[in-house]
């Protein structure tokens, strides 16, 4: 029998991803805390509530991560706490976010400091959110501010999180604040937030001359269901419109369909790094009767394993596709997210490894991927599914706020303390992965 390990570099980061309105708790002064109040928004009837209790507790958390093992986490910044009216800054808020990313170094973590995952100031959405006429200039008003503070204790930066999913989910969806269907809206947004994201780029570096600033890009598979050409014509506009649209405006410096054409002037290479979100993939399937999903259907593979809460088809060769694709831009990658919700932990021990040794595959094409941060530590509150869905390593009880590790955050630990996937590992969490990782010779 093979007894093939497969290593990863001794400086390899390993992580885990959060985000502030998901961990932090009471964040009321933002729109998806007034989203919640509203019945039929969220799942269940859900809400965020106390969260993970992060703002007052966060060290316990980072306490867990340093137990396992981990050397960097993503955490973003809630920035309705720390401008809490046009101008008006809470230096009380900074403090506190001062005094996190101190205990992380403190505890030999290193922090990637998101300046907006999702969330929106009241007093921002109530003026139009990202379609204001000076966004570009309010959100570098407030990274200015955050850098400033902060800085002292990073020099890693991800301007925003996902502006392809936020738009798409909405204003095209209406899954998310403000709820609307409005493909042109949509188009706006997603250029506002990246012109947003390169003014972010040079007002970080203008502060912190040494920052290393990048981008989460959330990348799905779109592969057609069918060998036709119209399967394949909606798989390639739906992978152009969410992948490639984004990509092209802030390393090429272009405007591609559909977000026009032309010069996207100021946006080439506003990257010193790349970020991967990567979940799962869809299989299209042309529909001339489906007018409203862009005559678009929406299937899974026939043999697939298919993720709690409808979330998708278990893919984890999509992981190292999207890496290899994003090797084209020539600079560090960070994977930023990558998980799945699994609440009894039967699927994820499996898929972790799976991934794991895509990412692994990518590394020996020498394809520069930094460091992994698995979504992450907690289980928290996933946004539109509020609770329903489960991705922690770790399960908590929103209500009690107790915590039990799953065997999930043993394996990670130990791949995390070894840089390795070692055969023992996957006889003691995934046996059945044997025949897949370790091919006898014919």
């Amino acid at each position: 029998m093979l007894e093939a390990a497969f290593h990863f570099p001794p400086d390899f980061r390993w992580g885990v991803a959060t985000a502030a309105h998901q961990v932090e708790g009471n964040n009321t002064n933002n729109q998806w805390w007034a989203w919640e109040q509203n019945p039929g928004n969220i799942r269940a009837g859900h809400a965020s509530g106390l969260a993970c209790d992060w703002w007052q507790h966060a060290e316990a958390d980072f306490d867990r991560a340093a137990a396992m093992g981990l050397n960097t986490l993503r955490l973003s910044v809630e920035w309705s706490r720390i401008e809490v009216a046009p101008g008006k800054i809470d230096t009380a808020a900074l403090d506190r976010y001062r005094e996190m990313l101190r205990g992380l170094r403190e505890r030999g973590i290193e922090p990637l400091v998101t300046l907006h995952h999702f969330t929106d100031p009241l007093w921002l959405s109530e003026q139009g959110g990202w379609l204001h006429p000076h966004i570009t200039r309010l959100f570098s008003r407030y990274v200015e501010q955050v850098v400033r503070a902060l800085g002292e204790f990073t020099t890693l930066w991800c301007t925003i999180n996902e502006p392809n999913v936020y738009s798409v989910m909405g204003y095209l969806r209406g899954r998310f604040p403000p709820g609307e269907h409005d493909q042109g809206k949509a188009l706006r947004v997603l250029r506002a937030m990246l012109k947003a994201h390169a003014a972010a780029y040079r007002t970080i570096h203008s502060v912190q001359p040494q920052a290393q600033v990048g981008l989460a890009h959330n990348m799905r598979c779109f592969d057609p269901a069918r060998p036709r050409m119209l399967d394949r014509a909606v798989s390639r506009w739906q992978d152009r419109a969410f992948n490639q649209t984004t990509l092209d405006a802030v390393w090429r410096g272009k405007w591609t369909f559909p977000l026009g054409w032309g010069w996207a002037r100021g946006l080439r290479h506003t990257l010193d790094w790349i970020g991967l979100n990567y979940y799962t993939r869809d299989l299209l399937m042309f529909d001339r009767h489906a007018a409203r999903e862009r005559y678009t259907r929406t299937l899974h593979a026939p043999e697939a394993e298919l993720l709690e809460g409808d979330y998708g088809e278990l893919y984890p060769q999509g992981l190292y596709r999207a890496l290899r694709r994003l090797d084209r831009l020539g600079i560090p990658i960070y994977v930023t997210e990558n998980g799945i919700p699994d609440a009894d932990d039967a699927l994820r021990p499996r898929a972790l490894i799976l991934h794991l040794h895509q990412l692994w595959r990518a590394l020996q094409w020498n394809i520069p991927v930094r460091g992994y941060y698995h979504w992450t530590l907690t289980d928290n509150f996933e946004w539109a599914e509020g609770w329903t869905l489960r991705f922690g390593l770790i399960a908590l009880d929103e209500q009690t706020q107790e915590r039990t590790p799953r065997p999930s955050a043993n394996l990670y630990a130990a791949i995390a303390r070894g840089d390795v996937i070692s055969p023992s590992l996957v006889d003691v969490y995934a046996p059945e992965l044997r025949p897949t990782l370790y091919l006898e010779p014919s």
